[in-house]
């Protein structure tokens, strides 16, 4: 293993679960445990449960505190002035690329939660604080604190048995107490297209939350390889595959979580310009006929190469390869035919609208 990597508060359960540990956003992290595909059909027909306290937060607190969020992130956060509710966004810098993409939570009267992903905490927390007026608060306090994931049609009889009630509504975060013991913050969201909760905890109470959750039979434990392929089926972006500085949130398809109802915010101009005109590539999802798409694998329309794989992979539940791949924007409708190279071969690919995958627990 890479020295200098850091370990999260579950480093020693992942360990004694026998898991496959491998570099992932400066971290130790399983990437298996029974292997990925049994894991990716456990949570989409059970539960299983992920360690994602690698994962970045942020509290930012004040009487400006709104105002100030609201001119760094593109989506509108008057969606979540009632507090508990949450909601996706991303952040881009003034030439409209993206930052990161975020979830903020309103978690109390002048105070907001922002969970960032792990590769970007650094850059997210100078860049946040750098735009703060005074008398704004910024905590990173990632380093204290545990996050879990539990996902799947089971999760939340699963949750609501361990915490006396039910968790909150989709897109809300509650406090809450596990096994009536031990205190947390449960959110209703998720990075897998199953229902289900992802658990906001001290980092010293994470082993204890792991424990209690695996304590079902009905639990698996799930590492990133799973998390990956449960996620692209749903065609869920990956910052630093799907997206990254150099792309916009309108070419990304993310144009729902940009806002022009407000009056400002970091990039909007470039935003609206490209958005006024369309964007010359877009990220499309595509069925692969065979075989098992790859990160930089070319994109071809008719004999020319056109782009590249973004994300791909094999996907349990359909049975042969997806992917995600920029084109331009003249071949982005869905049912046009384009190609993939893979290992010097070209298979067939058909452009799809995501998601690949339909039928979960949040669409039933």
């Amino acid at each position: 293993m890479t020295e200098g990597l850091l370990r999260t508060p579950l480093y020693e359960e992942h360990l004694a679960l026998g898991a496959r540990m491998v570099p992932f956003a400066g971290f130790e992290m399983p990437v298996q445990y029974a292997g990925i595909i049994d894991e990716h059909r456990a949570v989409r027909t059970s539960a299983g449960v992920f360690d994602v306290c690698h994962m970045a937060e942020f509290r930012v607190f004040g009487f400006e505190a709104f105002d100030a969020l609201q001119g760094l992130v593109t989506n509108d956060l008057h969606k979540i002035d009632e507090m508990s509710k949450a909601v996706y966004t991303v952040m881009c810098d003034e030439a409209g690329g993206i930052i990161d993409d975020l979830i903020v939570y309103h978690t109390g009267d002048l105070e907001y939660l922002i969970i960032a992903n792990a590769s970007n905490r650094a850059v997210d927390a100078e860049w946040i604080a750098a735009h703060l007026p005074e008398g704004v608060e910024f905590v990173d306090e990632s380093d204290r604190t545990g996050l879990i994931a539990l996902q799947g049609p089971e999760a939340v009889r699963i949750i609501t048995e361990l915490a006396g009630e039910e968790p909150p509504a989709r897109f809300h975060i509650a406090e809450a107490r596990l096994d009536e013991s031990i205190p947390v913050l449960l959110a209703r969201t998720g990075y897998t297209g199953e229902d289900g909760v992802e658990i906001v905890c001290a980092a010293t109470d994470a082993a204890a939350v792991w424990r209690l959750l695996l304590s079902f039979a009905e639990v698996s434990p799930c590492g990133l390889g799973a998390r990956d392929t449960l996620r692209l089926e749903m065609g869920y972006p990956l910052h630093g595959t799907d997206m990254d500085r150099s792309i916009d949130p309108i070419s990304a398809g993310l144009s729902w979580v940009v806002s022009m109802k407000k009056a400002d915010f970091i990039g909007r101009d470039v935003l609206a310009a490209i958005k006024e005109a369309g964007p010359e590539r877009k990220l499309v999802g595509l069925n692969v006929s065979e075989g098992v798409p790859r990160h930089g694998y070319p994109v071809l329309h008719d004999g020319v190469e056109v782009g590249t794989v973004a994300s791909g992979t094999f996907s349990p539940n359909l049975e042969h390869g997806i992917a995600t791949a920029y084109v331009p924007s003249a071949l982005a409708e869905p049912g046009t035919c384009l190609e993939i190279t893979a290992r010097r071969k070209n298979v067939s690919a058909t452009v799809v609208r995501p998601p690949f995958v339909t039928h979960t627990s949040l669409s039933a």
